[in-house]
């Protein structure tokens, strides 16, 4: 399959992508073209996730190539960031749903599972046999959770007994495992394991009447007495530094989501401004127009240079926690840039679900928010340039 640039991709970053991994990516792309743009405007005004998704997705090397278990062939962090771009600029909810299963629920297993866990679930979670879920943010709880988490994990004989809630849970109205963060009452240090959701005392329920990734289905969780045996602990998740481990590594993504969020808008906006007549030609021919879209595309071109460079970094061994928050905080603020500025281009139509602009412009508030606020990212970046922390 022939690979094409995107036009969006102003200076030409995907020429660094390896032969096979432009091939792979240009086959992700046809498919998700031909199979789930079709369905995404009426699953995101009904809040339903379409089965074919799962389907189409687990098809391509999009799941698992960080991981001996479950790798496929040689693919970098870089084409895992050219593929979140992929998926987000066609909907950011289906690029979501591929961050909680890929990146979340396996990169915690992948970074903190026991070599038998790794074998056991990892490669049921790359099929797409199982959907998991990443069990973090609670009520209570979201920027604060190093400190502030208040579900509890208590050793109890051969096993754990976990209490307490989760809120905005990705996935988890319908996955089959969910990775729960929880605080131990023995050294009150954070733990994960591995709860299968047909475990009693665990309860999930649809959080609705969203207005930003309403494909995607996030949950409240409630945990009551649930029991999980010592091998559903996760082994290596010992502290709270485990979980950030799992965070930095998905952290890049998001970003990359970000960026085809804002190439989704764009292209929504720049194919709309040759069709659409005002003053007796197309809207492309008008200074303030084409001002707009320039604006647009330095933003998308600046923040695709961060991210294929933090995921060089990456890569190489040499990613650290503030190269991966600058890389999420400057995209994620570029993204909300600029599909503020295509929601403008269309006018009256920008704020209609048939011209596409809407829904980028309504899920962008979401990746703003999620895998850490740009407040918070900014204070990780600050931290590294000062030496000294800010949280509290």
């Amino acid at each position: 399959m022939t690979f094409e640039p995107l036009i969006s991709d102003f200076y030409g970053f995907e020429a660094q992508l390896r032969d096979h991994e432009k091939h792979a990516l240009a086959a992700l792309r046809a498919d998700i073209e031909h199979h789930l743009k079709p369905l995404v405007n009426d699953a995101w005004e009904k809040a339903e996730f379409p089965r074919e998704i799962i389907d189409v997705l687990h098809k391509h090397p999009t799941f698992g190539e960080l991981w001996d278990e479950t790798r496929t062939g040689d693919y970098s962090a870089l084409y895992g960031g050219w593929t979140a771009l992929e998926l987000a600029r066609i909907d950011a909810s289906i690029a979501t749903y591929v961050g909680v299963q890929n990146g979340l629920a396996m990169g915690s297993i992948g970074i903190c599972g026991s070599d038998e866990q790794r074998s056991e679930w990892l490669p049921r979670l790359r099929s797409g046999e199982i959907i998991g879920a990443f069990g973090l943010t609670e009520p209570l709880s979201g920027s604060d959770s190093a400190q502030g988490l208040r579900t509890t994990a208590t050793p109890d004989g051969d096993g754990w007994v976990l209490n307490g809630q989760k809120r905005w849970i990705g996935n988890a109205t319908f996955s089959d495992i969910t990775i729960i963060w929880a605080k131990s009452t023995e050294d009150g240090q954070v733990k994960g394991f591995i709860v299968p959701t047909d475990t009693p005392g665990y309860v999930a329920t649809k959080i609705e009447r969203k207005q930003a990734l309403r494909i995607v289905q996030n949950a409240d969780i409630t945990l009551t007495d649930v029991r999980v045996p010592n091998s559903l602990k996760l082994e290596k998740a010992e502290s709270f530094k485990n979980t950030a481990s799992v965070l930095r590594l998905t952290r890049a993504e998001v970003a990359w989501a970000a960026v085809g969020t804002a190439i989704g808008a764009y292209e929504a906006a720049v194919a709309y401004t040759k069709e659409r007549h005002q003053f007796g030609k197309p809207i492309a021919h008008h200074q303030l127009v084409q001002d707009l879209l320039a604006r647009c595309l330095g933003k998308i071109t600046a923040s695709i240079a961060l991210c294929v460079r933090v995921s060089q970094m990456l890569d190489a061994g040499e990613q650290r926690d503030e190269h991966a928050s600058m890389a999420k905080a400057f995209a994620t603020t570029s993204m909300r840039e600029v599909v503020a500025l295509c929601r403008e281009v269309l006018g009256g139509n920008g704020i209609v679900l048939d011209y596409d602009v809407a829904r980028f412009f309504a899920d962008a508030e979401a990746l703003y928010s999620y895998e850490g606020t740009r407040e918070m990212n900014s204070l990780i970046v600050g931290r590294a340039i000062t030496g000294v922390s800010a949280f509290v």
